[in-house]
């Protein structure tokens, strides 16, 4: 049978990770609100996001960047290259790669969304003090970190 010291630590992470759900569905329905507002979905926005601040990038880097499977950002980029907000370019060196960037229209409409979804996201954090989002940022990563 378990220790009673056991299971008050297990009651604890049980709530504590439902809080954190509950905290990021909240967080993320709030800061995500431009995104739809302009037809993308999260992840199309995580591309053009990428692209914007990174520049050109092939299919394989964008995936590690936005932390998506090869499938999902192929069909991803698929849908982007349809509303011509990106185009590929096959590489010069080796012709089997491409390289993703933003088109005219693609540029003109993360820069038209982005600066509200900072803003958002600023304004939503501030609920914490700086001290309390380093402090936050660190423990997520530690928790992002961690395997069994």
């Amino acid at each position: 049978m378990r220790r009673l010291a056991e299971l008050k630590q297990e009651v604890v992470a049980l709530g504590t990770f439902v809080k954190l759900m509950r905290a990021a569905e909240s967080v993320s329905a709030d800061v995500h609100k431009e995104i739809g507002d302009a037809g993308l979905s999260i992840s199309q926005f995580g591309i053009l996001e990428a692209l914007f601040h990174l520049g050109p990038m092939s299919q394989k880097e964008i995936g590690a960047k936005i932390l998506k499977s090869a499938g999902n950002i192929t069909m991803v980029i698929d849908n982007l290259e349809k509303r011509k907000l990106v185009v590929r370019t096959r590489g010069e060196t080796d012709r089997r790669s491409y390289r993703v960037s933003l088109t005219e229209k693609g540029e003109g409409l993360i820069k038209a969304i982005f600066p509200l979804h900072s803003r958002r996201i600023n304004n939503r954090m501030s609920v914490l003090t700086v001290d309390e989002q380093k402090a936050l940022g660190v423990l997520l990563q530690k928790l992002g970190r961690h395997r069994d």
